[in-house]
């Protein structure tokens, strides 16, 4: 029986792109994507950044398909990808913003952090509707005030529902560090958001 590229695993659409067949990239992209995209996003903050991060993840993924080895799930080593170049985004951020804060720029630089999160329309109640944007604008924010140890962790968990141990594999930290850097990034969470209970 047949499978459709669809349906197989991770590790079986690597291994067909490893030799070559580029109908499994298209899977992958189409698979990961949307979760990506949101991980990436929930890090460096930007939509437009996100997506060319994204794209640039997929670019290395398919310039590097022949590094990868069945050490650890295909996931996690795109998730780490992602994440690493998520990371180098924020510190070009901080080296541009210093740069424009040391040359006498008065106003320092454009908040792109200042937007709403958008979300799909599910004919619900109005005043359902915007409470429950206002909440998850209200959580989105709080998520990017987080340093970036807390909130990647937070995204990675709490988001995009990977296990501790994905996690420690990603962002190549111990176990109990991912455990103990959830917990935290939950309590201040908590703490910011008490006035919504």
């Amino acid at each position: 029986m047949n499978v459709s590229p669809g349906q197989k695993s991770d590790e079986d659409l690597i291994r067909e792109l490893q030799k070559g067949r580029k109908e499994a990239f298209d899977v992958i992209v189409d698979r990961y994507s949307g979760p990506l995209h949101n991980f990436i996003y929930r890090i460096v903050g930007d939509a437009t950044a996100a997506q060319d991060l994204l794209q640039e993840t997929f670019i290395r993924l398919w310039t590097n398909r022949q590094s990868y080895r069945e050490i650890a799930r295909f996931s996690t080593w795109l998730y780490t990808v992602a994440g690493n170049l998520a990371k180098s985004e924020l510190r070009r951020r901080k080296v541009r913003r210093f740069f424009s804060l040391s040359v006498g720029a008065e106003s320092g630089f454009d908040r792109e952090d200042d937007r709403t999160l958008e979300l799909p329309d599910e004919d619900a109640d109005p005043e359902t509707d915007f409470e429950r944007r206002q909440i998850l604008s209200r959580v989105e924010e709080e998520v990017q005030r987080l340093p970036v140890l807390f909130r990647e962790v937070i995204i990675l968990r709490d988001l995009q529902e990977l296990s501790y141990e994905e996690i420690s594999t990603i962002l190549k930290i111990p176990l109990g560090t991912v455990k103990s850097r959830v917990n935290r990034a939950r309590m201040r969470l908590q703490a910011k958001l008490e006035d919504l209970r």
